[in-house]
């Protein structure tokens, strides 16, 4: 799922560029030196994450920063503190709880430091180099748009949350077939931001030059979207699409009975349980979605990921371990309390067991404990972790169309396209399309392995196969209906 791969203990650093102002506070830096633009690569766990400094002098002196991370994908997070003395240099960005010191060599062409974030302390030396990375999206749409673009607010009465998004209607004469686009796990913004890139905008951009109505909105709690994200499960996320559904009906652009749901992800079981509660829904899209629990899931990820990492099978057979100990405290333990202790026993008893170089590289051990402790006991988490797919997919009676990357290590293909084929089966629908895509990782890019590093660093962000077959799908099942 979109941001399911949150391994426990994972050692990759999730960066996210949050749109906070850049604030500068610094010296009255005589040492003009120290502007420019500084690289240096970060190694977590078998990945190498380049990362980008750039540094400038305001008029009055004091120094200002934005830091780029272009293998996730990510430019110009602010930098929220730039302190030179003495040579030393602090680069705080308070957006993503990161801070790198380091010192200035006098040649003035590398500072030797450290990066810290999430209770890891890593060596980061920076080189100077000409000028940043560019980071390529030649898919992404230009403005102006050959179709309507319009900002729309609705509300989910039902949670008192008000839903911001875009809907784009295509310029020839309506109604038109419309779909609602849902995003998978995590926090995400209308466009499905990720890896630096926006896919649910291409998607968007391709659907309504084919005629189709498209709405993409923000999570609750994210961009203009109202609301508590880090309260809300999946089940809080299908009430605000039923909300959705419900505003894209009183459209006059939108053909009535032509409302389509395509969900990514997390957004593809989220999906079906919309279908089952809705008889608006005409049709649903499944890409990437999954048919097994949130713990069937997340054992089969930590795997076939560990083994794209370098990971060896004892190091995935004691992540495994590990996950079930864990999983078995948030099934069996329904006192939050008691829940939390146990679970943090076990994570101290996890990491007693490290080397004394693992545990150096953790950094702050107890700092990494607490965020793992507020991802497992997230109410998201804990129902994601036992929520069955299958029997809901058994009652969906509308058109289906569930494609999976061939490479798609976060929801392998083979086991949930054969589960959503057997339950649709099992239900009695006869009208669905199940389709492995050859070459296609979990965003649906053409890929070389599937591995996660990989997303930032493929220019493409969905494949031109993919976005071709839901759009011929859509026309057909919509076309003289």
């Amino acid at each position: 799922m979109s941001k399911i791969v949150k391994r426990v203990l994972n050692l990759i650093i999730a960066i996210i560029v949050c749109l906070t102002p850049l604030i500068a506070v610094g010296d009255s830096a005589s040492e003009k030196d120290i502007e420019g633009v500084w690289q240096g690569v970060l190694k977590v766990s078998g990945t190498e994450l380049r990362i980008v400094f750039k540094i400038s002098q305001k008029e009055d002196g004091t120094l200002t920063a934005a830091m780029d991370s272009p293998d996730q994908g990510a430019t110009d997070i602010p930098v929220s503190e730039v302190t030179l003395e003495n040579g030393n240099l602090r680069l705080d960005v308070k957006s993503i709880m990161g801070v790198y010191e380091g010192s200035v060599k006098e040649d003035g062409l590398t500072i030797e430091g450290e990066w810290k974030q999430g209770g890891l302390s890593l060596p980061l030396v920076l080189s100077r180099i000409e000028k940043a990375i560019e980071i390529h999206r030649p898919q992404e749409p230009k403005e102006p748009y050959p179709y309507e673009a319009e900002e729309v607010v609705y509300e989910n009465r039902k949670s008192g949350v008000k839903l911001a998004g875009t809907l784009t209607l295509p310029h020839s004469r309506g109604p038109f077939p419309a779909v609602l686009l849902i995003s998978g796990s995590g926090p995400q913004d209308r466009n499905e931001t990720v890896f630096g890139h926006r896919p649910f905008l291409v998607l968007a951009d391709y659907l309504t030059r084919q005629g189709v109505a498209v709405l993409r909105v923000d999570d609750r709690g994210v961009g203009s979207s109202t609301g508590d994200f880090a309260k809300a499960t999946s089940e809080d996320f299908a009430d605000d699409v039923l909300a959705g559904i419900k505003y894209l009906k009183n459209r006059k652009e939108v053909k009535p009975g032509h409302i389509g749901l395509i969900g990514h992800s997390e957004g593809g079981i989220i999906a079906p349980m919309v279908a089952t509660q809705s008889q608006d829904v005409a049709f649903i899209v499944l890409m990437a979605g999954t048919c097994l629990t949130g713990e069937e899931i997340l054992y089969l990820q930590g795997a076939l990921i560990g083994k794209a990492e370098g990971a060896d099978d004892k190091e995935i057979a004691r992540h495994r371990a590990m996950q079930e100990r864990l999983f078995t405290v948030l099934k069996e333990e329904k006192d939050n309390a008691v829940a939390e202790k146990r679970l943090r026993e076990i994570l101290t008893e996890v990491l007693a067991e490290l080397s004394e170089e693992e545990r150096e590289a953790l950094g702050d051990v107890e700092a990494g404990i607490e965020s793992q402790l507020r991802n497992l006991m997230s109410p998201w988490f804990k129902y994601f972790l036992t929520y069955d797919p299958k029997p809901t997919l058994t009652k969906v009676k509308c058109p289906v169309l569930a494609i999976n990357g061939e490479k798609d290590l976060q929801v392998p293909s083979k086991e949930n396209l054969g589960a959503i084929e057997d339950a649709l089966k099992a239900g009695g629908n006869k009208h669905y399309t199940i389709k492995k895509l050859s070459g296609l990782n979990h965003l649906f890019q053409t890929a070389q392995t599937g591995a996660v590093s990989e997303y930032a660093k493929i220019e493409e962000t969905i494949s031109p196969s993919a976005l071709t077959l839901i759009a011929d799908w859509i026309l057909k099942e919509t076309k003289g209906k």
